[in-house]
């Protein structure tokens, strides 16, 4: 860096700017370094945390298609949701004619379900939320959890590797709550831009579960995010459900109204 500011200011011995040497620091790219000039390592905990500030925000509303990979066939179902933080979320399906209607709403740990065709409501609860949704490699429990991981993992960085042609941190997370699906996640963390590009979770027992490719990160409203998830349920057969966000938003003004249980019908 000092070469660079030397260029700037003339030969050596020109004198720099306090407040230009103080910008340069914030903004460039070099490491943190300690007293003693060694880089500061990063801790599994401070790197959880960036990734929390990338994909966490106070609401988003966006809309996605659920391409289910069948064994014999494709199917692809669009909808539209609404979330604030990680207490209420609304989403309604509008395609294909067969599941259009359908609207989902989480309040406070709670889902209920409304579906046109029976006319009904129905609350998801139990050992019904492991349950697929609309045939997807997706439980109503990954739709249904939105904390911030580091409410509910410890974490520690076990290696690096290069993955989708980026250098990635390697973190294990086991859970330190009860009201988690997955006791243990691998994260396979962009050590640049720190979103995971890969996650598997696994049972208590140390059964993989299931296996995530996160894709197409894009520069959105200040934060990296991953618009493509292919989700993959390790104990059945199948090419796995992609999930692609076809448009989104972050801390957008929604409707009290949107989560209540009226917008359900």
């Amino acid at each position: 860096m000092i070469q660079v500011l030397n260029k700037l200011f003339g030969k050596t011995g020109a004198v720099i700017p306090a407040g230009v040497l103080f910008t340069l620091i914030l903004i460039g790219g070099s490491p943190a370094r300690s007293a003693g000039g060694e880089q500061t390592p990063q801790s599994g905990e401070s790197i959880l945390r960036k990734v929390d500030q990338n994909l966490s925000s106070k609401n988003r509303i966006f809309e996605s298609s659920m391409i289910i990979h069948g064994r014999r066939s494709d199917r692809t179902v669009t909808s539209r949701s609404w979330s604030e933080g990680d207490k209420k979320s609304f989403s309604e399906y509008l395609s294909p004619a067969a599941e259009a209607g359908t609207k989902m709403l989480k309040l406070d740990g709670q889902l209920w379900i409304y579906t046109p065709s029976a006319d009904r409501t129905i609350q998801i609860s139990g050992h019904m939320l492991r349950q697929s949704v609309m045939g997807s490699d997706l439980s109503y429990e990954d739709m249904m959890d939105d904390r911030k991981l580091t409410d509910i993992y410890d974490s520690r960085i076990v290696s690096k590797d290069t993955l989708q042609g980026r250098d990635v941190l390697i973190l294990e997370l086991t859970a330190r709550v009860t009201d988690v699906a997955y006791h243990r996640q691998k994260m396979w963390i962009d050590a640049e831009r720190f979103v995971p590009l890969r996650q598997e979770m696994y049972a208590k027992s140390g059964q993989l579960l299931k296996r995530m490719e996160l894709k197409d990160v894009e520069r959105i409203q200040g934060r990296w995010f991953p618009k493509t998830m292919i989700y993959k349920d390790m104990l059945k057969e199948g090419k796995g459900t992609e999930f692609r966000m076809t448009k989104i938003q972050f801390d957008q003004q929604i409707p009290a109204h949107i989560f209540t249980k009226a917008s359900l019908r």
